[in-house]
């Protein structure tokens, strides 16, 4: 199973990315790793990325994913996703689970002002809003808990779905 948590820049996909990967037992990526260094560089400066920039990136992302699952494994993916055109790209078959990390502007954006050592410009968040079409078949997670009741609250809402299992311990 390939479960993409997806949102503006800010909504914490990595942090939750990284604790739901680990209640799950599987791996994790950042689609931040995929982005080829001009598009870095227009984020660090402030520039918004168009369509064109984000073409490649998510082409290679799709490659990844197909992978991972001619592999057989199971991985946990931070991508913002913005688009539905862009999740199309990335679950061509239907075979990804989107989760959509939502939240107010505000909490975002002061999220966004606290991060260190991050290329994303928060200036860009005005940008991201505008181009987010929020998804009508997603998991829809509110971020104002702690990351790790998030995490959970996911587990719970794939296992109610059917898509996960929890194991009972011994």
């Amino acid at each position: 199973m390939i479960i993409v948590l997806m949102g503006v820049s800010g909504s914490g996909k990595t942090t939750v990315g990284g604790l739901l990967a680990d209640r799950l037992g599987c791996g994790f990526s950042d689609a931040d790793d995929f982005h080829p260094a001009a598009n870095v560089e227009k984020m660090r400066a402030g520039v918004p990325l168009t369509d064109d920039d984000r073409g490649p990136w998510l082409r290679a992302l799709r490659r990844a994913i197909y992978g991972w699952l001619a592999a057989g494994e199971s991985r946990v993916v931070a991508c913002s996703a913005l688009k539905a055109i862009y999740r199309d790209i990335l679950s061509p078959q239907g075979d990804v689970v989107f989760v959509y990390l939502k939240g107010s502007v505000e909490t975002i954006a002061t999220r966004l002002q606290a991060r260190k050592g991050h290329y994303m410009n928060p200036a860009l968040l005005a940008s991201q809003l505008a181009t987010l079409e929020e998804p009508d078949d997603a998991i829809v997670v509110d971020i104002a808990p702690p990351p790790a009741i998030i995490a959970q609250d996911i587990v719970a809402r794939l296992g109610a779905l059917g898509l996960h299992q929890e194991e009972t311990p011994a």
